[in-house]
């Protein structure tokens, strides 16, 4: 991470922006659209939940805000993030309203002592208590941590926007507090939910006991395959009552289907030896150069120029061998890297640490959170030469760093920003790190301030190279887009039907792709790509329209509604793949059973079916699966059946594969030393909780009113 992500991350004053941060978990919203929701309405609103409603507006606000929070920890925000962030927001939405309206009917609330106690007391939350720790001591100063809340709740109540840090203010009482506690409300929630549930002492030694088992029988398989599916029929009407019966099992989300087919606009062979041919013209210019930067800059590249040294192990690419043997001032290429035509050529090489590990206090002369000036140049060069001049005089670093330090990521561990590598510290403080030696000392400018740096340690030395890269990507001329193009506008403009559609696709011999399952809030089509326009036409066509022409990558689609599922329980048609097996094997063990009714014994049943006895030593209660024949939990229940302990055979067991009957032959146990019966307890204690973590929300949601409208607005 480059030296402003983590001066943006970590420095704002307190560590208010690392809060905002840190706090995205899995009941929290963002605490601005907790606020907010109802003063901005004029976008629309896309969803509620028990009456409680999120606008458009505010919902995009929480979706940029938490983009910017990834992109501030190095993440590329692309368009599969991009989604997951609007799903996260929009479950959060939905958890933190339900959550809401039980913390409300149950009366849990967290008092003005209690927040105080969560930020300046013994109990205080780790956010805050980090901040506050003397890195020397390892003590929390609540004194200080007062002071500091204090200043900004004086500062939040004066309304004074146009001071720099009101900002600051604002976010830690409109965001950090309401996170912190609806937190604490969550964590009672839970621990009420939790510590209503009992675990006796006699149940974990029954379970123990149960689990300990181990069957061995001798049993007979017959499968459901002696059997000729087509003998048995299943009617529209049976599916349909074991629909109605099931129907948690079988219920479905709003989606629709689209079959499509796309006409590539992807580069040609053709295309391809153009660009090769522009980058191969170029070369000579390349090597030439005594301005490599400008020439980059001239031509265009997609590559950056970066006036940095990579060490030898780092070095990536298709030719990585061939740059680290080239001689200064020599160009390799053009050669294929990805998606590009690469010129590469050797500007300088010297031998650098991979790592450096350095500490460094900075004096800010910009707002490190929103970036605008803070502080005039002369008076930060000033402070940072008085703080050099106490550690020249026998202060301890650390220790100043600590006090003075505008790096708050930093200042608690005494100024330590740990090991880095090449590239990942802003150049003027990478330069210096890389390039100086251990053990000295510096004041370097950067965009941020003034810092003062001490090389704590360099290790694993090797040569380094600055590279600068010419890179040209290969994409279609304009005569194979529009030939794209206008094939796929031609199909779609002939056959606005699916019967035309159909006819079309079998005539031009062109292939069809099914695709089923698309909800209306995405942005991405599996095996597609991203194409948000290409969804909303989807949801505003009827089944059997045809669209027009969507460019989507390197290709263009068109596309038909072939199917339009709404939410709640799969339809006959979708259900009957799903149910019929499952009826079919049950009339199939019905058959079996009535043909070996009046089998007595395992070689009866053996002789009447055709099928051989077999044995199993070693079924374990706490095991659904047979050893050699598979997942069969009834199978297993029946061999540890006491009432069948004595008797010549079981009644027929309707299993996964086929109908089984089985006899008992012996049930014993293992030795089963050692077991702590509290500990026992207590792990099933803790997995519960954490059900109750995992499905508590969920068991809400399905009982709230939840309206979700965002497909109509994104």
């Amino acid at each position: 991470m480059s030296i402003i992500q983590k001066i943006r991350d970590k420095a704002a004053w307190l560590v208010f922006g690392l809060i905002a941060v840190s706090l995205i978990g899995f009941l929290l919203m963002d605490a601005r659209s907790i606020g907010g929701r109802a003063a901005a309405s004029t976008s629309g609103i896309i969803g509620s939940v028990n009456g409680e409603k999120l606008d458009y507006a505010d919902f995009q606000r929480q979706v940029s805000e938490r983009e910017d929070q990834y992109k501030s920890q190095g993440y590329p925000v692309n368009d599969m993030l991009s989604q997951n962030i609007r799903e996260e927001i929009w479950k959060q939405f939905e958890d933190n309203a339900v959550l809401t309206t039980e913390y409300q009917n149950l009366g849990i609330e967290v008092s003005d002592k209690e927040l105080n106690d969560m930020l300046v007391g013994p109990n205080a939350v780790q956010e805050i208590r980090r901040a506050f720790t003397d890195p020397n001591t390892g003590q929390f100063d609540p004194q200080q941590a007062a002071a500091r809340i204090n200043q900004l709740r004086t500062l939040y109540k004066s309304n004074r926007k146009s001071d720099q840090n009101y900002a600051m203010a604002q976010n830690f009482f409109e965001q950090a507090i309401p996170q912190f506690i609806k937190i604490r409300q969550r964590e009672k929630y839970v621990s009420l939910i939790a510590q209503s549930t009992y675990v006796p002492k006699w149940m974990i030694e029954k379970t123990n006991a149960d689990n300990s088992q181990i069957a061995s029988v001798s049993f007979i398989k017959i499968p459901y395959q002696t059997i000729s599916d087509s003998s048995i029929t299943v009617s529209d009407a049976e599916i349909q009552t074991y629909l109605d019966n099931h129907k948690d099992q079988y219920a479905q989300e709003e989606s629709r289907s689209i079959d499509y087919v796309s006409f590539s606009a992807a580069p040609t062979s053709g295309d391809s030896a153009t660009i090769f041919g522009q980058v191969q013209a170029l070369k000579p210019e390349f090597t030439a150069t005594t301005d490599a930067e400008s020439f980059l800059a001239k031509n265009g590249t997609e590559i950056n120029y970066h006036d940095t040294y990579v060490p030898k192990s780092k070095i990536t690419g298709s030719r990585k061998d061939s740059i680290v043997n080239l001689p200064k001032g020599a160009v390799v290429g053009p050669y294929l890297d990805g998606n590009n035509f690469v010129l590469a050529r050797i500007m300088d090489t010297k031998t650098l640490p991979d790592s450096v590990r350095a500490r460094h206090i900075l004096v800010a002369t910009v707002d490190l959170k929103t970036n605008q000036p803070k502080l005039d140049d002369s008076t930060a060069k000033n402070r940072i030469d008085s703080i050099k001049a106490l550690i020249d005089h026998g202060q301890k670093f650390d220790s100043v760093a600590f006090h003075l330090s505008e790096d708050e990521g930093s200042r608690i561990k005494g100024g330590d920003l740990g090991y880095f590598g090449q590239g990942q510290m802003v150049k003027e403080f990478g330069d210096f790190a890389f390039n100086g030696k251990k053990g000295e000392m510096k004041v370097v400018k950067t965009q941020f301030g003034y810092h003062l740096i001490e090389i704590i340690d360099q290790k694993d030395f090797e040569p380094a190279f600055e590279v600068a890269y010419f890179a040209r990507r290969i994409e279609p001329s304009v005569e194979t887009d529009q030939n794209a193009s206008g094939l796929a506008s031609q199909f779609a403009g002939e056959n606005r039907d699916k019967a035309s559609y159909d006819a079309a696709v079998k005539k031009q011999n062109l292939r069809s792709i099914v695709n089923p399952g698309i909800q209306p809030t995405d942005f991405n089509i599996q095996g597609l790509g991203t194409s948000r326009s290409l969804v909303r036409w989807i949801y505003g066509s009827k089944v059997g329209e045809v669209s027009e022409s969507f460019p989507i990558g390197d290709k263009y689609v068109v596309a038909v509604v072939t199917e339009i599922n709404a939410k709640g329980t799969l339809s006959l048609a979708k259900a009957r793949p799903i149910i019929e097996p499952i009826l079919r094997n049950q009339k199939k063990a019905a058959l079996i059973a009535a043909k070996i009714a009046s089998a007595t014994t395992l070689d009866a049943v053996a002789s009447s079916s055709g099928q051989t006895i077999n044995h199993a030593d070693s079924i374990q209660f706490i095991s659904p699966y047979v050893p050699n024949f598979g997942l069969e939990p009834k199978v297993v229940g029946y061999s540890f059946d006491k009432q069948l302990t004595g008797k010549s055979i079981s009644s027929p067991v309707y299993g996964n594969e086929g109908v089984f009957v089985l006899k008992v032959d012996n049930v014993s146990a293992r030795a089963n030393y050692g077991v702590d019966i509290e500990q026992s307890r207590q792990q099933i204690l803790q997995s519960q909780e954490s059900i109750i973590q995992r499905t508590g929300t969920d068991a809400l949601k399905k009982k709230a009113k939840i309206q979700d409208d965002r497909g109509k607005y994104l």
